[in-house]
């Protein structure tokens, strides 16, 4: 037995389904982009270029390249502050084109648990 509704009830509908159409389209495309910007990869040169780091977006460190002016035994704090500074750089620059890029894609809307 089918239920009938009330005249005039559900006309409202075609409005919400095209909203939830959109909402999971707008979903999909950012996961797409997600796992594309996870796998892209990120080159910074840091301190002066005395260290190269690439990672990937997902911030996983791929390699490391020092200058070897920077690899001194009696100043290992030096060398530690420059892969610091790297990293750092790195991944600020992983997340202000993850940013710009979600950002394209919802029009600038802030989506809680996105990114």
């Amino acid at each position: 037995m089918k239920a009938r509704l009330p005249d005039g009830y559900g006309k409202g509908m075609g409005g919400m389904n095209s909203m939830i159409k959109q909402a999971q389209k707008m979903q999909e495309d950012i996961q797409e982009l997600q796992e594309k910007l996870n796998e892209k990869e990120y080159t910074v040169s840091a301190s002066g270029g005395m260290i190269e780091l690439v990672m990937t977006g997902a911030k996983e460190l791929k390699s490391v390249k020092l200058d070897p002016e920077v690899v001194d035994k009696d100043s290992i704090e030096d060398l530690e502050d420059v892969i610091v500074a790297g990293v750092n750089a790195v991944i600020n620059k992983i997340e202000e084109d993850s940013k710009a890029e979600m950002d394209k894609l919802t029009g600038g809307m802030n989506i809680p648990g996105m990114f």
